[in-house]
């Protein structure tokens, strides 16, 4: 079994940044990372991205809010990072706790500065087959492996695993402009190890611990697993069981050490395309 680890394909996207940044005329592009509170996911991606606009030589600011700062003052604040003139893209770092309205701000962020794709405007360009919104950087971060690795994706019968609107519904709509033939799993769904069984490619985007075994997996089979979660032992884990697949899948990708470091690179790459259209 192949490993498809990110980093070479961060390392692509990178690189195509660079090149594009030959060209760019005007400040560097400047990314707002918005964080409330101070769970150790937010901070641990919060840290790739600030890693990620250093290695590209973009700008950056963080906004930190406490847990407990109140929801209109926190509106007024989103507000005016929203309108300043100096940032080019946002990254607000969710869920926000819940006393917050998190709709609110969905409703609220500006379409051209909302990298990840949380506006209703920018998920309907998606669900339209629109390029010019901005999808979720994560579920790209699943098209641009696919690439690298130089797999076809049109006609092949591709199975997603979670129907989120944070990976499942986007990565969806995008491996289906790809022109895949997708099915998407989700809890309800009957006999699933069957219907994973079926696709030549696997998404998994469950959020449950090692929940896809190898009675998911069929022969040569392509995983990608976009899972972070810990399992019993404390040990970053995905949602497939990566071991199990060995003889199995044709190729997989690794968590940690997939996806996810592709996921900032595809942020960087959208702050530069936010930037060029407000220069």
């Amino acid at each position: 079994m192949e490993c498809l680890k990110g980093l070479p394909v961060a390392k692509a996207v990178n690189e195509q940044i660079a090149e594009e940044m030959k060209e760019f005329k005007g400040s560097l592009p400047h990314l707002a990372i918005v964080r409330v509170g101070e769970k150790p996911d937010d901070i641990s991606y919060e840290r790739g991205a600030v890693k990620k606009m250093e290695k590209v030589g973009f700008a950056y600011t963080q906004f930190t809010y406490p847990e407990d700062i109140g929801n209109d003052e926190f509106q007024k604040e989103f507000d005016k990072i929203n309108e300043s003139d100096e940032i080019d893209g946002i990254l607000l770092l969710r869920p926000l706790p819940k006393h917050i309205d998190e709709k609110a701000i969905e409703e609220r962020i500006d379409p051209a500065k909302d990298l990840d794709g949380i506006s209703p405007k920018n998920l309907a360009k998606v669900y339209a087959g629109d390029a010019s919104g901005f999808a979720p950087c994560t579920a790209e971060a699943v098209i641009e492996m696919l690439d690298f690795a130089g797999i076809d994706i049109t006609g092949k019968r591709v199975t997603v695993v979670g129907r989120s609107l944070v990976i499942g519904k986007p990565v969806t709509m995008l491996l289906m402009k790809r022109n895949a033939t997708v099915t998407v799993c989700h809890t309800r769904t009957v006999d699933m190890p069957s219907v994973c069984k079926s696709a030549e490619i696997i998404v998994a985007a469950a959020g449950v611990a090692k929940m896809l075994t190898a009675d998911y997996v069929g022969k040569d089979a392509i995983v990608i697993d976009v899972g972070i979660n810990v399992d019993a032992e404390g040990n970053l884990c995905g949602d497939v069981d990566y071991d199990a697949l060995e003889g199995i899948a044709s190729m997989a990708t690794p968590v940690p050490g997939g996806v996810g470091s592709v996921t900032t690179s595809v942020l960087a790459k959208h702050l530069l395309r936010a930037a060029k259209s407000r220069r």
